[in-house]
């Protein structure tokens, strides 16, 4: 069985991406957007499989969440890199 915050996770997680995606020309002035838009999907990801688990398949589920959120972490940790150590001519 699933647990409630789960679900409320993912519900307010999927209102966030509806925020992104209507917002998306705001977002396009962030440095490296191309990198946290999809960080935040493997997120999203890894919260949607979260309440899978509990209803069938939960050891491959389980494994699939940890993966997209190992994803999304390296995504955002090279987003943080490559934010601090650009060069000066991507300074805006």
């Amino acid at each position: 069985m699933f647990e409630e915050n789960e679900v409320v996770m993912l519900i307010l997680g999927i209102g966030v991406l509806i925020f992104i995606l209507l917002n998306l020309n705001r977002i396009k002035r962030i440095y490296a957007w191309k990198l946290l838009v999809p960080g935040y999907c493997f997120l999203l990801a890894g919260w949607f499989l979260t309440v899978l688990e509990g209803f069938f398949a939960g050891s491959l589920f389980n494994f699939l969440e940890h993966a997209c959120y190992t994803c999304s972490s390296i995504i955002v940790a090279f987003w943080c890199l490559r934010s601090v150590f650009r060069s000066p001519k991507e300074v805006t």
